[in-house]
């Protein structure tokens, strides 16, 4: 099952004694050709669960960075099928960390629910993310995972309210994916101190493991983390890195980023 992959990887991190880190890399970006490169130097260098963009013409939750990785993915004709097609690269290469599609709603409306779930499942994805889909309305495509045994995963925000929370993590699987910032995505100084309270929250209506995404760029935002949640998602950081010179060596240089931040991922505490 799909679900056992991305619950084995935070097993392992916590036997480990450490929270588990999450990458984002967008699909396609800096150029075609390069993920499978870039994914396998991210896992080489620590990364637990690799979550790939998908993109999207109105990715409305993301910030400038990640909104611009997906401009250039889309010019360089990524579509989800050349997303799928993606992760049966990375499986065929031998890669078998959990990956977590992380996307928009109308992406999968387009190409159908259950087909776009059957294509995921199948091409070796264990998860999902719909950022602009609230769980209150994630009847159908709950309804498509359970078929493929993907798992939804949800992403509650400093706002969510009790009863959305629990709602959210009724059906959920794989992690609660935490937004540590109000507003879109994007590398930040500092993080919330209020996202500690949210992640204890959500330990009262679910056990799945927490993870803490937006805003997280050092291995000090990481250390925080690692105090009260089980695993760290960095985004728009690794994004800039990708970025940041020669597309040819922009494994090189992802790997050398997220070894700076494997040092944060030691537990301060044991999250219940």
């Amino acid at each position: 099952m799909a679900t056992d992959r991305i619950r084995e990887a935070f097993e392992k991190a916590k036997g480990e004694g450490r929270i588990a880190l999450i990458p984002y890399v967008t699909v396609g970006f800096p150029e075609l050709g390069l993920t499978t490169d870039i994914v396998r130097s991210v896992v080489d260098a620590g990364a637990d669960i690799v979550e790939l963009g998908v993109p999207f013409s109105d990715p409305l939750g993301d910030g400038p960075t990640i909104q611009a990785s997906g401009h250039t993915a889309l010019e360089n004709g990524v579509t989800p099928q050349v997303c799928i097609e993606n992760v049966k690269e990375i499986r065929a290469a031998g890669i078998d960390v959990p990956i977590v599609f992380m996307g928009y709603y109308n992406n999968m409306l387009a190409m159908g629910l259950d087909e776009y779930c059957s294509a995921a499942s199948g091409a070796g994805v264990d998860g999902l993310i719909a950022a602009d889909l609230p769980a209150a309305e994630a009847g159908p495509l709950q309804d498509a995972c359970d078929k493929t045994g993907l798992s939804l995963i949800p992403l509650l925000a400093l706002t969510s309210t009790d009863k959305s929370i629990e709602h959210a993590c009724e059906r959920a699987a794989g992690f609660i994916y935490c937004i540590s910032v109000l507003g879109v995505t994007g590398a930040r100084a500092t993080m919330s101190s209020r996202v500690e309270g949210l992640a204890n929250n959500v330990r009262r209506f679910s056990d799945l493991p927490v993870a803490i995404g937006f805003g997280i760029s050092t291995a000090d935002h990481v250390a925080e983390v690692a105090g009260f949640a089980d695993g760290a998602v960095v985004g728009s950081a690794l994004i800039n890195t990708l970025a940041d010179g020669n597309a040819a060596c922009a494994a090189k240089r992802a790997r050398a980023y997220i070894q700076t931040l494997t040092p944060g991922t030691a537990r301060k505490v044991v999250a219940n």
